[in-house]
């Protein structure tokens, strides 16, 4: 277990995660793209990139993947993943009559490119400090990253749902070290614009069916090491 936090690695990649953030959102920059995925994709890649090249100047090696300590990919790429986008989709063409799985998946996609900075890199990064320490320090960084500096209620509440997250995501990234997962968990925000009866419905679906997979998950690892050890 590592036991130093490299804070110029730190800087690096928080530099270059907020000029891109600037740069993509703030600017006429991507004016000129008209398909919204690679838009959407631009705008997220932030934190991606700059983890991408603390990983490769400072030789860190990246501790989550996308498969995570699952035996296969399938299992996490279909619980976070394609079950979330099914229920959605369901919902939607139930009342809307319409399906928007490209806007769902750009969604998920956009949480991937986030999550591979923020847990992939950054909390993972901050291991040796305080808990408490590690995900205050993440979430005022995410929250510093978005660029919505104005002193409202809203922001303050939007920060305190990001020190939500990071503990949230953060316990998720411990329990699975896929990616898949914590974008998922991650996403879960940016899916529902309104928090309606039916999106309540389906964000406590998932919160079940997600967090009784972890805590089965947990169980059968402990079951293991214990019939290991003896």
């Amino acid at each position: 277990m590592k036991n130093k936090v490299n804070y110029l690695a730190i800087v690096v990649f928080f530099v270059i995660a907020v000029a891109l953030r600037y740069l993509t959102n703030k600017t006429a920059i991507l004016d000129g793209v008209h398909n919204d995925f690679l838009k959407a994709v631009l705008q997220g890649a932030g934190p991606a990139v700059g983890a991408f090249t603390v990983f490769a100047l400072f030789g860190i090696k990246m501790q989550l993947t996308l498969q995570g300590n699952y035996r296969k990919l399938t299992f996490p790429f279909l619980l976070f993943w394609v079950l979330s986008i099914a229920l959605i989709l369901t919902a939607e063409y139930y009342i809307k009559g319409t399906l928007s799985g490209y806007a769902i998946f750009t969604i998920l996609v956009y949480g991937l490119l986030e999550e591979i900075g923020w847990r992939g890199f950054l909390q993972r990064e901050l291991k040796p400090l305080p808990e408490f320490v590690n995900i205050l320090l993440v979430a005022t960084l995410w929250f510093l990253w978005h660029l919505n500096l104005e002193f409202t209620s809203s922001n303050l509440m939007f920060f305190g749902i990001l020190v939500l997250g990071s503990w949230g995501i953060g316990k998720v990234a411990d329990a699975t070290n896929s990616l898949l997962a914590v974008a998922a968990f991650h996403s879960l925000n940016n899916f529902f614009g309104k928090l309606t009866t039916i999106n309540m419905i389906i964000i406590a679906v998932l919160l079940i069916v997600w967090i009784t997979s972890l805590l089965l998950k947990k169980k059968y690892v402990h079951k293991s090491a214990q019939g290991a050890a003896i």
